[in-house]
């Protein structure tokens, strides 16, 4: 049964200017292994890799209902299947849940959606 769905969007300049301005700002957004991931990127891509994160973070917390605050950016995390590269999401204290999460991204914008469905 489906239990919530979120939905995000941001702008990629609103993120590179946050990397710019914050020097901790990709700290707080990634956990460790989303960081590993991150650093082996090119400029243009960490800018598109961190806001499909960001805003999948956001898209989770809407679909849970308590949005980001009560639920932090590090309890969530999304690291890529090995096999197909689609992103997989797992969430401290959502174990009984399946989570379902798209990211794409355009040139200007990076979107997410999420659902998450009781098992």
């Amino acid at each position: 049964m489906i239990k919530g769905i979120g939905v995000d969007i941001i702008e990629l300049d609103r993120i590179k200017q946050s990397i710019k301005r914050r020097e901790r700002f990709v700290q707080r957004i990634l956990t460790e292994e989303e960081h590993l991931r991150y650093e082996s990127l090119n400029e243009k891509r960490k800018v598109e890799y961190l806001a499909g994160r960001f805003a999948a973070k956001e898209a989770f917390a809407k679909a849970t209902g308590t949005g980001i605050g009560k639920l932090g950016f590090h309890d969530v995390e999304i690291l890529s299947n090995e096999t197909t590269g689609a992103p997989m999401m797992k969430a401290k204290g959502y174990d009984r849940y399946q989570v379902w999460v798209s990211i794409s991204h355009s040139s200007d914008h990076a979107i997410a959606q999420v659902v998450l469905e009781e098992c």
